[in-house]
């Protein structure tokens, strides 16, 4: 049945090759093994989206397959010989295709599901972990240590990692002949791999442990303590050495990175390490000059307000803002006057304030004038 693969894959016949390969990408992703450990039923899925991106999307064996089907590609019906589809699928592995696809040599490969960055490509090292943590302004002032859980690979537990039953025996590979690559032909291109059946070993093992299915690592709940220091922001990234997935069969663990979301602040805005806020001044003490409380992070400060102070006035507190991740040099606090104008008032306030503007006059804000005289120029 010659659109077998289109079904698979949940395209039409007519699919562009940008249409095939986000459909395969989002099968494969929701089939990998990775993301279903254990599961059988998935892992076969995956097998077969993966034979059917592996055809689909090369302009020659599509060809061949809309015209013979996936009798093209079979060498006992005389298919094997077909051109560059020859060699084809048989034997390729799945994972080797998802990660040439998709960015597996450098960009993560399935590491990309539990949120990592750049794992093993097609060595057995584990995959690098992304965990996303929030911490308050002070937190990231300050400094914390947290708890932090997360899903990762792990040793297994009967096998201590080597994927082998107990009297299990290694021989050498037969399909790669104990190099741990195997070489691909696609058109006039030869390129090396992972060998599908050794997994880069270079040796298989008659008796894979069973709850690991020879891999060596199984999938579990774990956690770290990872100590965010002073300065942080959002978007910094600490990284937790050897805390990402265990590899296979022993092989080296990946990293954890964790990235740091500073929560917004009630009182006080963020750039960089400056830290602003907004206090509010009676007009009295604008007017006449005074001393107001303002609020830092940890405390609280004294601030000298000169007399005809204006509203939107910043004051620059040095040093009272965050400290820096990196340098010496904390920031600074910068405190912006906002006129608080009573909505309420005695008789007694009323009074004094009428007196006042009495006393004033068209003298009393050279400000006001200064905006008067402009206004007139427009509307003498």
């Amino acid at each position: 049945m010659a659109d077998e693969y289109y079904t698979l894959l949940g395209v039409a016949k007519s699919a562009s090759a940008d249409e095939l390969k986000k459909a395969y990408r989002k099968k494969a992703m929701e089939f990998h093994p990775d993301r279903n450990p254990g599961n059988k039923e998935a892992e076969e899925k995956f097998k077969k989206v993966s034979r059917a991106y592996e055809i689909l999307g090369d302009e020659a064996k599509r060809k061949l397959y809309d015209q013979h089907g996936e009798a093209a590609f079979d060498p006992n019906q005389g298919g094997g010989a077909r051109g560059p589809a020859g060699g084809g699928f048989r034997g390729a592995d799945p994972r080797d295709i998802f990660e040439q696809m998709f960015g597996g040599g450098g960009g993560g490969g399935f590491g990309d599901m539990f949120g990592g960055g750049g794992g093993g490509g097609h060595d057995n090292a584990g995959e690098d972990l992304r965990v996303d943590l929030k911490v308050t302004l002070e937190e990231a002032a300050e400094g914390v240590e947290r708890k932090i859980p997360y899903r990762k690979h792990v040793a297994c537990a009967k096998c201590a990692g080597s994927g082998a039953e107990a009297g299990a025996k290694k021989t050498r590979c037969p399909t790669c002949h104990g190099h741990g690559q195997v070489v691909r032909s696609q058109g006039f291109f030869s390129m090396k791999q992972t060998c599908p059946s050794c997994g880069g070993e270079g040796e298989r093992i008659d008796k894979p442990c069973k709850p690991c299915s020879g891999e060596g690592r199984t999938v579990a709940e774990s956690s770290v303590n990872v100590r965010i220091p002073p300065g942080v922001d959002t978007g910094t990234k600490l990284r937790s050495s050897g805390n990402g997935s265990a590899g296979r069969r022993g092989a080296q663990a990946g990293d954890l990175y964790v990235y740091i979301t500073v929560q917004e602040h009630e009182l006080f805005e963020r750039d960089g390490d400056d830290l602003a806020c907004s206090v509010p001044v009676k007009f009295s003490v604008a007017a006449l000059g005074g001393k107001i409380v303002v609020p830092k992070l940890k405390g609280k400060t004294n601030l000298n307000i000169p007399a005809g102070t204006q509203g939107g006035t910043i004051f620059r507190l040095r040093g009272e803002g965050m400290p820096p991740l990196r340098g010496s040099t904390s920031g600074d606090l910068l405190v912006r006057v906002d006129i608080d104008v009573p909505k309420k008032m005695t008789d007694k306030e009323k009074e004094a304030l009428k007196a006042y503007a009495a006393a004033c006059g068209d003298e009393a804000a050279p400000v006001s004038e200064s905006w008067r005289s402009k206004f007139k120029k427009f509307f003498p």
